[in-house]
């Protein structure tokens, strides 16, 4: 297990390695000179002279392997850089959004669980019946809804039609329902399928068939024995979708104005704030290499037959 890990470890940081690399050179790459519009963010009328001053100052006039170098050295010691819009460190920036998009992630995803859940297990047990037939209903509209389409029509009948809840912003717990319900609509039909699925493959396993034949109580068969496998490819998905919402929803976000890291990064894009594009960048693929090496770790304990191809 232990040689598991380090090789796991190994694999992360080679991975994060690359990425650091594309994300430096995609925004090496990108148009538009940062220093004139950084001075243009500030209502500067930049100069030839102070533009080639302010390069000098923030290193841009040196080479890409030397940029690059001095990059990665101050962020191995957790120096992301200073934000052109917001004038301060990218980490301190970025921790000031964070709280906003933990707690809508953690809300959407407790929506998600407290319904899918039962809504597959519900569609699985009742399999061909109406219930299964609602169900299914159900999870094939919330999956063809896209986001933004879905966000607008709650602003639309519980915010200007119904005025019960607010659209915009972040003024309360109140607040925080229509981003969440947009975020975990989608997410609970999709779960709902794939727990519905995996229970019906679970269900045409031997061990399920010799418990049957045992007379042992259909609500212990599936409580006890179906859903605990059931649940290997459940959390492996979970910790996907976990990873892309704390790296902020940033259409969700941005269309209620909910001031977390998804709108901060489509605002940094705007202004071409590269530090902080590079920072988030990082924010995210740190969040997913995490997540995955997690769930590997738990499937790699959960699962002997995976155990058993690895040491092969």
């Amino acid at each position: 297990m232990s040689r598991y890990i380090v090789k796991r470890l190994i694999q992360l940081v080679v991975v994060l390695f690359g990425i650091t690399f594309l994300t430096f050179l995609l925004t090496y790459l990108s148009p538009g000179d940062p220093a004139r519009l950084m001075l243009m963010s500030t209502g500067v009328t930049p100069s030839d002279e102070l533009v080639r001053q302010v390069r000098s100052e923030l290193g841009l006039d040196e080479p890409f392997l030397y940029r690059y170098g001095t990059w990665l050295g101050q962020v191995v010691t957790g120096d992301f850089g200073t934000s052109y819009k917001y004038n301060r460190p990218v980490l301190d920036v970025l921790m000031a959004r964070l709280p906003a998009t933990l707690l809508l992630t953690g809300s959407a995803m407790l929506l998600v669980i407290l319904i899918s859940f039962p809504l597959g297990m519900l569609s699985a047990v009742y399999r061909n019946q109406w219930l299964d037939h609602v169900i299914r209903l159900f999870s094939f509209a919330g999956l063809s809804m896209p986001s933004f389409w879905l966000g607008m029509l709650l602003m639309l009948v519980f915010g200007v039609q119904l005025k019960l809840l607010p659209v915009m912003g972040n003024s309360g717990w109140y607040s925080l329902i229509l981003p969440a319900c947009t975020l975990a609509i989608p997410l609970v039909a999709q779960y709902s399928r794939q727990i519905r699925a995996v229970l019906l493959e679970e269900t045409s396993q031997n061990y399920v068939i010799g418990a049957r034949s045992r007379g042992v109580k259909e609500s212990i068969i599936i409580l006890r024995h179906i859903l605990p496998n059931a649940l290997l490819p459940i959390v492996t998905l979970m910790g996907m979708t976990t990873g892309a919402l704390l790296g902020g929803a940033a259409i969700v976000e941005s269309l209620f104005v909910w001031p977390g890291v998804g709108q901060m990064a489509v605002d940094a894009i705007f202004t071409r704030d590269y530090p902080l594009i590079q920072g988030y960048v990082i924010w995210m693929a740190i969040i997913y290499v995490t997540l995955n090496l997690l769930v590997d770790i738990w499937t790699h304990l959960r699962d002997p037959r995976i155990r058993l191809e690895v040491d092969i």
